[in-house]
């Protein structure tokens, strides 16, 4: 029989009630209680992050760590007490506030490290590990103690020298907010200050302040998933139960979901595709934290709805094998939480996230037609085999067959077996999202499965090309333009090659916006031009533009305004499934666009003798913008 202690210990990862304040100390405690290895990788900024407290640093300076829940901020805390030689049995205390005294080089010549111990000075170091479990909750008061330290936080910041640094770990909201409620001093104000420019303007440092501050929220969470899904797959846990050779129904055998599961996960296209979900989700302002990308990995290979807290546990597997019920364990029912009631995955942060993608929800006529119709078919009938037949574990079962032909055939009329095949169905199109080879992405559709028809084509044509410094084809830009154009003047304008800026008089929000400001011109024309670039500083892709060299407005063209804009161009009309944050969005664009254009104005010099008058926009039959002047005279 094989060791089965590490998927019992997996479960931790996975969506089971826990002190989610505790989480990473709860995870280490149960490490050591069982002997195995937690799931281990670098985080992205870890090396910069514990090299601000290393011994070689001449001048230490205090560090903030913020993000939401999940990031790592305690793992990453516990890394720098390990790196300074902290004690192990005092970081295993439940004390959200330790110290340390460490010694630092007075100069930079002591290297290699002296015995000298006049050329070094000692340094306390105080650890904030946990910022919301140490702040008196709200409402109450402060303790003398605690608000006097914080003072002394902020005083050191700005000093030129001091014998005290700070390591704050706080989630987003909850560092401002108990900065908010110190006694308001010059220090605490400025701190306060300097927290929130950092935050606004994504920044690590300022000049003269003695502080570095890490958002860890903006890491990328295709890049946290990169380092994740490795030390996931490569954990010896997995090495282990493939050594007990286990007998073809117990565990991790043949026929067991679990070890199914995990061998879907090291398929290159499956965790490509996952991959894409989570970029989408960065490019969609949606940050995706350590936590839930482990508990996404757990939920995928454990997860079965009939389990306790749906996980799956050793015992369950020959009972759900016996059962005919290994279908239900299926890795890409379990990505989206199908595992987990409608209740639960609303309350979990990534399931929430991905489904927003509406996978098993859309679907095209084709790609239904293969899973109803294609059994047999001459044209449908090689896909249906590819994607079902041949799927031994979540494909085209005896229930499937069943439950298909009943509802072809109308012999079930009670509403649990429609609704049965209706959830066959959302499981099957699941499945075809991570099985449709890249070579037929087009030829079926795939992304007609996501709410985000453009997804596929954002990913490759233009955040791929402008993070590699490239041109976006021009008919992607022109559509842009087409959409902005459409949105801008509330009109259905086919113009694709001039930006038209209208407003409606006195209102730049009307929906019909006639009276033309200006049109500035897609291609490079005396300094106006509109490009989609990459913005290395912010991680964004925007669209760019330029009224001239030196007066351009950027739009972060996100996955949702960048589908909408494709619709609105396409389609013609608002999407109905698109909430009303995009259309304003582009309405306060427009705004910006039109002070811009005001700035150049004001800096030009007006043609004397020149016609005063107004442009209205009207639209030809065919959809084309048609200017007519009105002179006025004075």
């Amino acid at each position: 029989m094989p060791n089965l202690s590490w998927l019992k210990f997996l479960r931790h990862y996975g969506p089971v009630p826990r002190n989610d304040n505790m989480y990473d100390e709860t995870i280490q405690r149960s490490a050591r209680r069982q002997g195995i290895a937690p799931i281990k990788f670098e985080h992205p900024a870890e090396a910069e992050i514990v090299n601000c407290f290393s011994h070689a640093t001449v001048d230490p300076v205090s560090v903030i760590l913020t993000g939401t829940a999940g990031d790592g901020k305690t793992h990453l805390c516990r890394q720098i007490w390990r790196a300074l030689k902290g004690a192990e049995d005092e970081w295993a205390s439940d004390s959200p506030y330790l110290t340390l005294e460490s010694r630092y080089p007075k100069d930079r010549t002591i290297w290699p490290e002296s015995d000298d111990p006049t050329l070094y000075r000692s340094i306390k170091i105080h650890f904030i590990r946990d910022l919301s479990g140490w702040a008196p909750q709200q409402g109450a008061e402060w303790e003398t103690e605690k608000e006097e330290l914080l003072q002394r936080c902020c005083r050191s910041i700005f000093a030129p020298d001091t014998d005290e640094i700070f390591l704050i770990a706080a989630n987003d909201g909850q560092l401002i907010e108990s900065w908010r409620r110190l006694q308001e001093t010059d220090h605490v104000k400025r701190t306060r200050q300097v927290f929130e420019e950092l935050l606004v303007e994504d920044k690590r440092q300022q000049s003269g302040v003695r502080l570095k501050f890490f958002n860890l929220s903006r890491a990328s969470s295709a890049e946290l998933f990169d380092r994740a899904i490795a030390a996931f797959l490569q954990h010896p846990g997995w090495q282990e139960l493939m050594e007990g050779t286990p007998g073809e129904n117990e565990v991790f055998g043949p026929k067991c979901p679990i070890r199914h599961n995990y061998e879907l996960l090291q398929n290159e296209l499956v965790r490509s595709r996952l991959r894409a979900l989570l970029e989408l989700c960065d490019y969609n302002g949606l940050h995706v934290p350590i936590r839930q990308i482990l508990l996404l990995l757990t939920n995928s290979v454990l997860g079965h709805p009939d389990a306790k807290d749906h996980l799956m546990v050793p015992a369950d597997v020959p009972k759900i094998i016996a059962a005919g019920t290994v279908s239900r364990a299926s890795l890409f029912n379990n990505i989206f939480g199908g595992n987990l009631s409608a209740i639960r995955r609303q309350t979990i942060t990534i399931f929430d996230y991905l489904e927003r993608f509406q996978i098993g929800f859309e679907t095209s006529n084709r790609i239904d037609n293969i899973l109803i119709f294609g059994e047999g078919d001459e044209h449908l009938g090689p896909y249906f085999n590819e994607f079902l037949v041949n799927d031994q574990f979540y494909g085209a079962d005896s229930r499937f067959h069943a439950s298909k032909l009943d509802y072809i055939e109308g012999t079930n009329e009670s509403e649990d077996g429609a609704s049965e095949f209706m959830q066959m169905l959302v499981s099957q199109r699941r499945g075809l999202y991570f099985k449709i080879p890249k070579n037929k992405e087009e030829e079926l559709g795939l992304w007609e499965l996501t709410v985000f028809k453009f997804s596929g084509e954002y990913l490759d044509y233009v955040l791929s090309v402008v993070r590699n410094q490239g041109i976006v084809k021009r008919p992607i830009v022109s559509r842009l333009v087409k959409g902005l154009n459409r949105v801008f003047t509330g009109m259905l304008i086919n113009s694709d090659r001039d930006l038209y800026l209208a407003t409606g008089g006195n209102n730049s929000q009307a929906k019909i916006s006639r009276l033309l400001l200006e049109q500035v011109s897609v291609e490079p024309s005396k300094g106006e031009k509109i490009i989609i670039r990459f913005d290395g500083t912010s991680g964004r892709v925007v669209l760019s533009v330029f009224f001239a060299h030196d007066i351009s407005v950027d739009f972060n063209l996100t996955l949702i305004r960048y589908e909408f804009l494709s619709r609105v161009a396409l389609e013609g009309a608002l999407p109905a499934s698109f909430s009303k944050e995009c259309y304003e969005d582009l309405l306060a664009f427009k705004s910006q666009l039109i002070a811009a254009y005001m700035r150049r104005q004001a800096r030009e010099q007006a043609t004397e003798g020149s016609a005063i008058g107004l442009k209205l926009l009207a639209l030809t039959d065919q959809g084309m913008p048609d200017q007519k002047f009105i002179e006025i005279i004075p």
